[in-house]
């Protein structure tokens, strides 16, 4: 995929990527266990006004175990039927705020817990520090210009592809 503006600022790059997350609300997060890596699909509370992602976790699931040990992760968000990706690399901790888990407990978090005053909940925290997005504008385009390179021998242009400092 090709940028397709080399003057945008790197302000409306972040925004951009702030704005596909919030879209896409949901977060492939992954962490290191040992050597190995760990991958599992958690929704995404985005605030971008305090440059912070939240997860609600249950303390039950390792999560935090890990996170104490390797503080760095990564997040994947991805809707496959608009062509748009985020990939975030950042610092992860975990703690009780009960005043967030609250304020961030919805009615899908009902799944998981009965209420939000269970002891078992915690709020992990994700600060981004870099993040890479694919702002694609839509399959059906994609599939015209990838046709239309193969048959002119170019690369299509896919829309915007940019790494961001956050």
């Amino acid at each position: 995929m090709a940028t397709t503006s080399a003057t945008r600022s790197q302000s409306a790059d972040a925004q951009q990527v702030w704005d596909l997350m919030k879209r896409i609300t949901f977060a492939m997060l992954v962490t290191r266990d040992g050597d190995q890596l760990r991958s599992r699909p958690m929704a995404a509370y985005c605030d971008p006004a305090h440059g912070t992602i939240y997860f609600l976790t249950d303390v039950r699931r390792h999560k935090d175990d890990e996170i104490a040990r390797d503080h760095r992760v990564n997040l994947a968000f991805a809707d496959s039927s608009k062509h748009n990706y985020v990939s975030v690399s950042g610092r992860a901790s975990v703690s009780d705020d009960r005043a967030k888990i609250k304020e961030l407990f919805t009615a899908a978090a009902k799944a998981w817990w009965d209420s939000a005053d269970d002891p078992n909940i915690r709020l992990l925290t994700v600060v981004p520090e870099e993040a890479e997005y694919w702002d694609s504008p839509g399959s059906l385009i994609s599939s015209v210009k990838m046709a239309l390179a193969v048959l002119g021998g170019g690369r299509p242009d896919l829309g915007d592809h940019r790494k961001v400092s956050i």
